[in-house]
This record gives C-alpha cells, structure tokens and sequence, in this order.
C-alpha cells in the first residue's frame, strides 16, 4: 500500500500532522501501537487536567465556608476521580477516531520500523509484518517517563506518570521526585485529596525552568497548602523491602530518610527513538533525539521527525506546530521555521503557572537593560472577589525598544491569560501600546495592562 504521507504515532504531534496532511490534499496514513492520542490524550494532559479539576472541585467544597457556604463531612471518591478521569481520555480518544475518518486517514493499527526506501514495516498483535511505501514519512512516536539508575520503576512502590493516574487506592504518604510541570501538578493533586506529599527537587528552586520570583511563590503556595518541599536535594535511592518505601534524601544539611508509601518518579521524559529503525535508514540522532533542519527534514531525504522525538520543549503545543510547518513544507508551501523564543509553558496545580519568553536573569544574561513590572493579585478586585489572591504577574521589557521580552504568571487561571502575552510578542507590540490596551474590569487578565503600567510607573491600583 503506498501513501503520500505516512505518520508514525498518533500523539498531539502525529495525529494533527496527518489532518493538516489530508487538508492540502495529501493521502495520508497513521500508524499507532497502542491508543489514537497518544500519551497526551490516554495518559498525560488531558487525563491529569480532569484529576486536578477533582482537586479543585474538591477544595472548594472544603473551603466553601469562606464563600458563606456551609457544607458538611464531603469525602473525595479516590477511585470515582479515576474513573472520571479514564472517560474523559477515552471521550477525547473516540474525538480522534472520529476525526480520522472525518479526515479520510487510514489508520494502520501495530508497531512501525522505519526501512530505506521510504518503506515502513508495520507489525501488528499477532506478528504478521506488513509493508507500506510513502513519499514522506514522518516520525512522531513522542516519549515516555525518563527512569533514574537509583530509582527502578517497579508500578507499585516507585511509579511514573502512568501509575500515578491510575492508583487503586490514596496512599497515606508519597515522595514526588522532581518538580517540573508532571512532579509539581502530581505534587498538588495528592495533597489537595488529602496525601501527606513531599517534593523533591535537585535544583535551588521548584519549577526550575520558571522566573525565579514564580518558583519562590509557588514554593510558599505548596507550603501553605501543607506540601513539605526540599530543594538542592536528591533521593540517592529508596528501600522498598517492608510494606512501604523508605526514601534516603541527600539535602545539604546531610543525609534523611522519608518514609512513605509511594515514590513518584517525575524527573523527565525518555524520546521513543528505539528499534524503529532509524540506524537501518542512517538517520542521525544525538543525545536522544533524532537531528532536524527548520523544516523537520532528517539527514535523508523523505524521513521527517517532529515531537518530542527532536530538539526543544518537549510540549503538546509544540509538537503540533512543528507537525503542521512540517506538512505544509512538503506541500509546497510558503512557511516560516517555528519560533522557539515563543513558546508558552503551563503548570496547572493550584496556583497555576504560565510563562512565556526570557526569565528576568536570562534578559540581564542576554544584555538587555530592562524594565520590570510586576502586579500582585492581592491588589485585583476580581481575585479578591474570586477568593484567590495568590500570585501576580510579572513583565519584561526591553527599556530600549519597549519589546516585551517575557511573561510570566502564577494565580488562578493563568493558563488561559498567557496567550495574549504570545500574541502580543509575535506581534511585536510595545510596552506602551500595551498599556493603552483597554482590558475588561473586573477580570484577573487586568493585571497583564497593570503590569505593563508598574514597567514604566504608571500603574493605577498599586
């Protein structure tokens, strides 16, 4: 069977690539071992945002007394939240079938190793092989939870991501290794459920890619909420002989073993570049990930990754807008590479966290001389009202030009506000114009003119 385009993997990468590939006219395939989503729809995203809207709904009730609502003896049904969030992934996962056949995509269920030729062997659950040609084909098999020496996963006492979603029942106690986005929204679900948490992070501060202002808030917020946080600190290796687990934590003070129920290992991912044919093909990789131009085209011609298979965030987002660059390009179309300076990053614990371009110390590092501004959301009339004063939201301006060189947000609903602070550097807007922007009162987005208004002493309610 021959194709114009053939996809391997169906995460947000794969399965947006192959729309886009039909829409310009290309006969498209897509060939996915496990679930239509990938990791992102079954096992990351989507199922995680569902568990910590459970959390959220769940601290409401709890805190319904400060809103003049009195509820009593509310219990969170652990296995009823899992549940809840398995159907909202197999919802979405159906959304993609549906879109597959809406797109005239074939989808090619089993296991693909790339072959020279632009060839791909696909095997399916009983072993048959079958071969299928394609003038391009386009690698986007994603990643899995990254496994440290000291730390085995072993799916019951030392768990990724995936069994952290599933878990039969609440543990009592649970480390949670590493604080990026997957440590820190995992670190806030099992607390807010009611979880005796600790975070462990090897850097100075959680969240570590975040402004370090953010990270040191966040770091507050977690206390306050209860989570015992150890920065500059590692689990050198966890005992897990008796029933439950003793973690060993090498802190600068010296050495501490926590014990605890569960760990969580959260200290990144792993690109899926194994046995899928890429050194048969010559394609060339480095550190992990498979080496490509502007345009996703690999060393041979006709072999194309995107994803978290290649350099740069390993992000849902991304993955698509690479995907879609990719499949445009080899339709002949006019495209610019993708703009990696751009790229909006979101944490959605509680607070939530949204950043977008350079951090301050990484202007200054730059050479920027820079104005800051920054709004706290203690001085929102819309936060105050909403209950959730948390957070502010800093800015980061060229002083020369006006060129806004970053965001970044933490409080309620940030995730959803972060956009118009990309939408404003791809358009090269001004500090200035920016405070000139009428936004609706009262709203929490603000605080994104306010802010802009502190860079050049101009704000109002501050």
């Amino acid at each position: 069977m021959s194709y114009d385009v053939i996809v391997v993997g169906s995460g947000p990468g794969g399965y947006v690539t192959a729309i886009r590939a039909s829409q310009l006219g290309l006969k498209t395939a897509v060939v996915e071992r496990a679930e239509l989503g990938g990791i992102c729809l079954n096992w990351g995203c989507i199922p995680t945002k569902a568990l910590l809207k459970s959390a959220n709904v769940f601290e409401y009730i709890n805190h319904a007394a400060d809103y003049g609502i009195n509820i009593k003896g509310a219990d969170a049904d652990f296995p009823a939240i899992v549940k809840r969030s398995r159907d909202v992934a197999a919802g979405m996962s159906n959304g993609i079938q549906f879109l597959m056949k809406k797109n005239k995509i074939d989808v090619i269920a089993g296991t693909a190793k790339l072959k020279p030729g632009k060839k791909v062997d696909v095997s399916d659950d009983k072993g048959k092989v079958t071969e299928y040609s394609a003038n391009h084909i386009i690698v986007a098999t994603g990643a899995r939870s990254r496994e440290l020496p000291n730390l085995p996963q072993d799916g019951k006492k030392i768990i990724g991501y995936r069994e952290a979603l599933v878990l039969p029942k609440l543990p009592k106690k649970m480390v949670v290794v590493g604080s990026g986005a997957i440590g820190s929204e995992f670190a806030y679900f099992y607390n807010a459920m009611g979880v005796d948490v600790t975070l462990v992070e090897f850097l100075p501060n959680i969240v570590p890619l975040e402004d370090e202002e953010v990270s040191k808030q966040l770091e507050r917020s977690f206390k306050k909420a209860g989570i015992k946080v150890m920065t500059s600190s590692s689990v050198e290796s966890v005992d897990t002989k008796g029933t439950g687990c003793v973690a060993l934590v090498k802190t600068k003070k010296g050495e501490e073993k926590i014990e605890c129920d569960v760990v969580l290992s959260a200290v990144g991912i792993k690109s899926n570049i194994e046995n899928i044919g890429l050194e048969e093909v010559g394609i060339a990789t480095d550190r992990d990930k498979i080496l490509v131009n502007d345009y996703y085209q690999t060393n041979i011609p006709g072999y194309y990754a995107i994803g978290d298979v290649v350099p740069g965030p390993a992000l849902a987002h991304v993955a698509s807008a690479e995907g879609i660059i990719c499949v445009e390009k080899i339709a002949g179309m006019h495209v610019e590479p993708l703009d990696y300076g751009n790229i909006p990053g979101c944490t959605y614990c509680s607070p939530e966290v949204a950043s977008v371009g350079m951090t301050e110390k990484a202007a200054k590092e730059a050479g920027h001389e820079i104005k800051v501004g920054k709004f706290p959301f203690s001085a929102s009339g819309k936060a105050s009202a909403a209950g959730h004063k948390d957070g502010f939201i800093k800015l980061i301006f060229d002083a020369k030009y006006g060129e806004l060189l970053g965001g970044h947000m933490i409080g309620a609903n940030v995730t959803e506000m972060i956009a118009e602070i990309v939408a404003i550097r791809k358009l090269e807007t001004t500090g200035h114009e920016l405070i000139k922007t009428v936004h609706p009162h009262p709203t929490m987005s603000e605080a994104v003119m306010e802010a802009a208004a502190a860079a050049y002493d101009e704000v109002i309610h501050m």
